[in-house]
């Protein structure tokens, strides 16, 4: 198993809150929820141009979230990280 299906397997064993769960995932500007605290951001080079990441973390289920802001890619946004 890759490392990246491994990941992809204990994603889909995490429990989410209905909060987390209503989120819609990777899709620029949808709205996330009012139990993430924000962790911190960070700069990424995407091609010619610098995207926002920044990292939430919910308080009520602890699944740790990341927000890509790239107005150049659509099908950037939410994706979850872990716990």
């Amino acid at each position: 198993m890759s490392k990246e299906q491994a990941r992809q397997s204990e994603l889909k064993k995490m429990e989410l809150c209905d909060s987390c769960a209503g989120i819609q995932r990777n899709w620029r500007r949808a709205p996330g929820h009012a139990e993430l605290v924000q962790r911190g951001n960070r700069k990424e080079e995407r091609g010619a141009h610098t995207v926002t990441i920044t990292r939430y973390e919910c308080d009520r289920c602890g699944t740790a979230w990341e927000y890509e802001n790239d107005k150049a890619n659509l099908h950037a946004g939410w994706s979850v990280v872990g716990r």
